[in-house]
């Protein structure tokens, strides 16, 4: 039988280059895996976990459809659609929320982070988002899960909750593994952290065209372009690492003997950086076009696929709820 994987992107706006990178790169390596099942959406219910527009939401959730379409996600290799249209997921949520404590969701690294940001939103939404979460993978009995590495301790989340389950009720959940892929940490432009669309100016959408790739990058602080060692943290490391990822190692390597001799020219590093990242983009945004110019394929696919998600969630939920001892 066919491994299923399972992945998704919240729905807070169109997609950048880490997302691209880290997680989208490694969807289309595997849909394109005849030895995998792949199943990708837009995670909605997971984005009103923090502070939203709700007039955006539904039109969030289509623009990164439209991107993972754009990309080459193909509805014919991949089931595409969005979380909410199959309500398996909340209720698999609730199931599994009766098998893990409160002290250990509180404990989440990434919950405390949340809560630094949002100290007026600390809703239950938010506490359970990584049971949730693993509502999402098992619900598919997903074996691998493309993601970034900062979700790991969500998927451990998931692992424990799978084996408790199957020991306690003798289900059969897989232990999610991460696929890992070669952008898995894309650099933040500002210098500090990942690119991250909850940090404004530290990002490359998706859609961003020629010269709106090179104003952003211009803005990418640097230093005198010379020294003994290359920075290892910083703007200029997160500089050389993005040469790396779309110039390649070689170019990486240049940019280096530069800094440790004569210098590097950053006006000239961040034109050719801009070139190479907008010739990789350029023809994602072409292919983009033709969904936006037909919305009602767009719905379709959308509504398509949670109609395929469902028959796989259904299978699995009566297995649950026969297991763990509901009314038939």
């Amino acid at each position: 039988m066919k491994k299923r994987v399972f992945s998704g992107t919240r729905a807070t706006g169109r997609l950048h280059l880490g997302n691209y990178l880290g997680a989208v790169k490694g969807y289309l390596e595997l849909q394109d895996n005849p030895d995998y099942e792949t199943i990708y959406m837009v995670m909605d219910l997971h984005a009103i976990t923090t502070p939203y527009d709700k007039e955006k939401l539904a039109e969030n959730t289509r623009n990164v459809v439209m991107d993972y379409l754009a990309c080459g996600l193909d509805p014919e290799k991949s089931i595409i659609t969005a979380q909410s249209l199959v309500p398996e997921h909340t209720y698999l949520a609730h199931i599994l929320s009766s098998e893990i404590t409160v002290a250990r969701m509180q404990h989440l690294p990434t919950f405390k982070e949340k809560v630094k940001q949002h100290p007026d939103h600390v809703t239950m939404a938010l506490l359970n988002y990584p049971v949730l979460m693993a509502a999402d993978i098992l619900l598919y009995k997903a074996s691998l899960v493309p993601v970034g590495i900062d979700q790991e301790p969500h998927l451990e989340v998931a692992r424990e909750i799978g084996r408790h389950m199957n020991e306690k009720f003798g289900t059969d959940f897989p232990e999610p593994k991460r696929f890992v892929t070669k952008g898995e940490y894309v650099p933040s432009l500002t210098g500090e952290g990942k690119m991250s669309k909850s940090v404004e100016g530290s990002f490359i959408s998706l859609t961003d065209g020629s010269e709106t790739i090179k104003k952003k990058l211009s803005g990418a602080p640097t230093d005198s372009g010379r020294g003994e060692k290359v920075p290892e943290k910083g703007g200029v490391a997160n500089l050389l690492q993005l040469v790396e990822l779309f110039e390649g190692l070689e170019n990486r390597k240049k940019y280096e003997e530069q800094y440790l001799g004569d210098g590097i020219r950053y006006g000239e590093l961040k034109a050719e950086l801009a070139e190479f990242i907008f010739k990789e983009l350029e023809p994602i945004q072409k292919q983009r076009k033709v969904y936006e110019n037909d919305p009602s394929l767009v719905d379709r696919i959308i509504r398509e696929g949670a109609e395929k998600a469902r028959v796989i969630a259904g299978e699995t939920m009566k297995e649950v709820r026969n297991k763990i001892g509901l009314i038939k």
